[in-house]
C-alpha cells in the first residue's frame, strides 16, 4: 500500500515495479481544493508541469511526475451517500482498500473491483482500471458526476448526459489526468452484496468449450493460462448473500500472501530469472500447483488478490467476437516459444463503453494481460504482443506498457481528435502533460 513518508522522504518517484521512476523537482500534499487551484495557478504561472502520482500503481509512463508531483493522500474518504438512488461522493484521493467498508456502513457497495486495491478512486477512474464480468464495465463506468481543477486553477463540475451527445462525459470517462486533476467523483453503487469465489484447473480445450457459457453463468469469470502447458485456472465469483469473510480465510488469505506468493512462487520467479531456461518448466510446476478452492465473504474482501511478486505487465482490450481464434493461436504460439514468460495470461471480459478513449470502443470486449516477472527481459513478450494484436485491432490498457505511436492511436481512436480539442479547452498551457503524454497524444518525441 501506498506510504506517504517514504513518498515525501524520498528524492527518487517510482512506480510500482520501479521501472519508471523520475526526479521531480518538487512533490506536494494539498489538504483542500483551494491549496490545489493554488499549486496550479502556480505552476501554469512558472511553466511547470503536474502529474497525480496516485499510488504509482500504472505500468506505463501516463503518471511519471517530471516537474512537480502532487498526492492527493490528504484529500480522502466518503463525503454523502444518497441510499435512495445509490449514489456516493468521494474524495478523490480516496484508495480503493477504503471504499468497501465505508460503504457497507450504509449497506452499499462499488459494483465491481479489480484483484488490486492499492489504487486512488481518481487514479483508477483516469485510467480505466477494471475487473471482468460481461455485462459489467470500468471503475470510470461507475462515475456519474466528476469535480476537477483545470490548467489554469479553475474549479469545474459535470455530471454524465446522454452518452450520444455528451462529449465532455466521454472526455472525463478515461482521461489520463489530461483535462485537470480531480477532487470529487460520485459513483453509481449498488446494495451490499457478498461474493463466493471458485478455483480450478482446466485443460486449455476444456476451458475454452464452456468459456462463454461460464462467462453468462457467473457474474465474474477470470483465467489465468500458463503458457506452454494447455492449462489453466478458472476462477468463477458468483453473488450470494452479504457476509463478512471468516476469520480463517482470512487467516489463509494472509498466509497465501506471505507463503505462497512471497515465498514458494518468488522461489520460482527467481529460478526462471537466474536461469531462464527453466521458464518453461516453472510455468508447469505453477499450473499443477493450484488448488480447487472456494472463499466467500462481502464482495470487497473477495475480489483483491495479494500481489506479493513484481512484474511488468502489457494488456489489450480484443473484441469478444474474435476471442477464442485470438486466444487458441495465442495458446499454440506459446506453446511452441513462450517469450521467456512463466506468467499466466490473464483473460478478462469487459462490457463497452462510450468514453473517447476507452479501450473498448464501444464493444463487448476479452481482455488479455501479459505479464513478465520483474528482472526479467519483457522485451520478447511485448514486441511480439505489440506486432500480433495488430491483427486484432488491441487497444492496450493506457496504465499498462503500451508500444503505440500517435498515429497509430488515432486510427484505433476515431474520437481522439474531439478528445484532445477538449483537452486543449482545459489545459490550454499543457500543465498536466508529460513525456509519455506528449508523445502519445501529441506527436512528440520521447
Amino acid at each position: 500500500m501506498f506510504s506517504l513518508r517514504q513518498w515525501q522522504s524520498s528524492a527518487d518517484w517510482q512506480n510500482w515495479v520501479g521501472y519508471v521512476t523520475a526526479q521531480p523537482e518538487q512533490k506536494l500534499t494539498p489538504f483542500s481544493v483551494e491549496e490545489l487551484q493554488d499549486i496550479v495557478k502556480r505552476a501554469r504561472a512558472n511553466k511547470k508541469r503536474i502529474r497525480v502520482t496516485g499510488a504509482a500503481h500504472s505500468f506505463s509512463g501516463c503518471g511519471k511526475p517530471e516537474e512537480i508531483a502532487v498526492s492527493l493522500h490528504h484529500m480522502r474518504g466518503l463525503i454523502s451517500v444518497d441510499t435512495e438512488a445509490k449514489l456516493a461522493t468521494l474524495h478523490a484521493g480516496t484508495y480503493l482498500h477504503e471504499i468497501g467498508e465505508a460503504l457497507k456502513a450504509h449497506g452499499l457497495a462499488l459494483e465491481n473491483m479489480g484483484d488490486v486495491q492499492a489504487q486512488t478512486i481518481a487514479g483508477a477512474a483516469s485510467t480505466g482500471t477494471h475487473g471482468t464480468g460481461i455485462a459489467l464495465g470500468s471503475i470510470a463506468n461507475q462515475v456519474v458526476a466528476w469535480e476537477w481543477v483545470d490548467g489554469c486553477g479553475q474549479v469545474h463540475t459535470h455530471h454524465r448526459g446522454d452518452p450520444k451527445t455528451d462529449d465532455l462525459g466521454n472526455a472525463l470517462h478515461v482521461s489520463l489526468g489530461m483535462l485537470g486533476i480531480f477532487t470529487k467523483l460520485t459513483l453509481k453503487v449498488v446494495d451490499l452484496y457478498g461474493l463466493q469465489e471458485r478455483n480450478e484447473v482446466l485443460d486449455f480445450a476444456d476451458g475454452l468449450a464452456r468459456f462463454h457459457d461460464n462467462a453468462e453463468a457467473h457474474r465474474h469469470l477470470e483465467w489465468f493460462l500458463f503458457p506452454g502447458t494447455n492449462k489453466l485456472q478458472q476462477k468463477t465469483l458468483s453473488v450470494i448473500e452479504p457476509k463478512p469473510m471468516s476469520g480463517r480465510q482470512k487467516v489463509r488469505d494472509k498466509f497465501d500472501s506471505v507463503v505462497t506468493l512471497n515465498g514458494a512462487f518468488y522461489v520460482l520467479c527467481e529460478l526462471a530469472r537466474m536461469k531462464p531456461t527453466m521458464t518453461n518448466k516453472v510455468s508447469q510446476i505453477s499450473a499443477n500447483s493450484i488448488p480447487n478452492t472456494k472463499r466467500e465473504g462481502y464482495s470487497y474482501e473477495v475480489f483483491p488478490t495479494p500481489r506479493g511478486v513484481k512484474f511488468n505487465e502489457s494488456e489489450y482490450f480484443i473484441k469478444l467476437f474474435d476471442f477464442d481464434e485470438c486466444i487458441t493461436e495465442v495458446n499454440r504460439i506459446l506453446l511452441a516459444d513462450n517469450k521467456g514468460s512463466h506468467f499466466p495470461i490473464e483473460v478478462r471480459t469487459h462490457k463497452g463503453e462510450t468514453g473517447m478513449l476507452s479501450p473498448t470502443q464501444g464493444e463487448d470486449c476479452a481482455v488479455l494481460s501479459f505479464h513478465v516477472y520483474k528482472g526479467m527481459d519483457r522485451e520478447p513478450l511485448f514486441k511480439w504482443l505489440y506486432e500480433y494484436m495488430k491483427k486484432w485491432q488491441g487497444r492496450p490498457h493506457w496504465g499498462k506498457v503500451n508500444k503505440l505511436n500517435h498515429v497509430e492511436l488515432q486510427h484505433l481512436y476515431p474520437k481522439l481528435n474531439r478528445f484532445l480539442e477538449i483537452r486543449r479547452e482545459y489545459d490550454p498551457d499543457n500543465v498536466f502533460m508529460n513525456s509519455w503524454l506528449e508523445q502519445k497524444f501529441l506527436n512528440q518525441s520521447l
